[in-house]
């Protein structure tokens, strides 16, 4: 019944990774230019849908499908319409458009409760450097600080909120007020655990925690020919000192990832020894306390490479996120949701942050991921199997049924 919606959604998907800041390639960031035409196209299918919908202050696309009473409570579906840059056409929008796709399939049939399907504004954090402003506007905790970050342009991010004909004084609007039913989001695994396991689909018990900094190095641009290699203060070989150190502390304790996946030596020139380096850190694991004493040890190698090589280090902490377990009433309903359409059932954690974890801090939270081929995301190459996405909806829709008899 639901296979033709599959298709519709993947060819969705398909499209909208069409809407991109750079042609060729998918790079969609906050409110940048091409998520008005990704809004207007959702909207639209949205509208046809019965939704009412708008877009709120903190830049979140929000469709309302009424209850069967002007007063039922609300279920939340969705994930974020960003990406990365150069991304692949699912990470994130597979989710809302899902959501769609399952009011669609309702064709008109309303309810005990309302559904709002919600595409947040920003996940990635690629702009500005910190993730979740969309899903942190839902649960008020945008605050000035956040508001002022800027980009490499110099824009901040209540500029951008005007610059798309937003607010950011009014984004306290956002925020849920009333009580919930929960909020479930589908997404692709993002890594290779169901493909290696032969099954479409998994229920995530836990998200793990991460910390995310910013860490520069300066010492003093010299002359590359001309400066003995003993009166160098090189920040570029400093701070590639340290990121082989990472490499080697995350490698001692099981279960610990970091990742230095930005480095820029200034002034970059061939011929000029770099006077500072600014890098990028993203350390997760599922014990906060681990991955806290992990940061303390980079750190703290971070301070004793810079000072052997007459070097400062500074760093900033973008973000500090807890891991956040899911809900056990909705973990047990996608449970019985998935043993309904008769799947596998499949329990597991997720490596990579969502909006999920945010959401939880202000109502029941579960994801459902979606196999990814090959394990493959954040890259074009990134793709989804027809069938699990047939196998999601099957199990949405089931979602939606034991919710309706369950009353909540």
């Amino acid at each position: 019944m639901l296979a033709p919606k599959a298709r519709e959604v993947v060819r969705c998907c398909r499209l909208l990774a069409g809407y991109s800041e750079e042609a060729g390639v998918t790079t969609r960031t906050f409110l940048s230019a091409p998520m008005r035409d990704v809004h207007a196209h959702l909207t639209a299918w949205m509208q046809r849908c019965g939704m009412t919908v708008s877009i709120d202050h903190a830049g979140n696309l929000r469709g309302v499908y009424a209850g069967s009473s002007p007063h039922a409570p609300r279920l939340f579906i969705g994930s974020h319409l960003d990406t990365v840059v150069h991304a692949g056409a699912f990470d994130g929008v597979l989710g809302v458009v899902l959501a769609v796709a399952l009011v669609d399939a309702l064709d008109g049939r309303r309810l005990p409760f309302r559904i709002e399907v919600v595409g947040f504004s920003d996940e990635e954090g690629v702009r500005f450097g910190v993730p979740f402003i969309g899903s942190r506007g839902l649960v008020g905790s945008v605050d000035d600080a956040l508001l002022g970050r800027r980009d490499a342009r110099g824009r901040s991010v209540s500029d951008a909120i005007r610059d798309y004909g937003l607010e950011p004084s009014r984004i306290g609007e956002s925020q849920v007020i009333d009580e919930a039913i929960g909020y479930v989001e589908f997404h692709i695994e993002q890594g290779p655990t169901l493909d290696r396991l032969g099954l479409p689909l998994g229920i995530v018990d836990s998200i793990v925690g991460q910390s995310r900094l910013a860490v520069v190095f300066t010492g003093s641009a010299n002359h590359a020919g001309t400066t003995p290699m003993n009166a160098r203060r090189d920040a570029l070989a400093g701070a590639a000192e340290w990121i082989g150190a990472i490499e080697a502390i995350a490698s001692e304790v099981s279960g610990l990832v970091a990742t230095v996946g930005r480095i820029e030596a200034i002034p970059g020139a061939t011929n000029v020894i770099a006077g500072r380096c600014e890098t990028s850190l993203d350390v997760r694991h599922s014990g906060d306390d681990v991955r806290a004493a992990a940061v303390a040890r980079m750190l703290e190698r971070a301070r004793q490479i810079a000072s052997r090589r007459h070097l400062d280090v500074r760093w900033d902490v973008c973000l500090d996120q807890p891991s956040t377990s899911m809900s056990p009433h909705l973990i047990a309903t996608l449970e019985r949701a998935t043993a309904r359409r008769g799947l596998p059932v499949h329990h597991m954690s997720s490596g990579a942050g969502h909006d999920a974890m945010v959401m939880a801090a202000r109502m029941p939270a579960a994801m459902l991921f979606l196999r990814s081929p090959n394990g493959i995301s954040h890259h074009p190459d990134e793709t989804v199997l027809e069938d699990d996405v047939t196998a999601a909806l099957n199990v949405g829709h089931e979602l939606l049924e034991l919710v309706a008899r369950s009353g909540s």
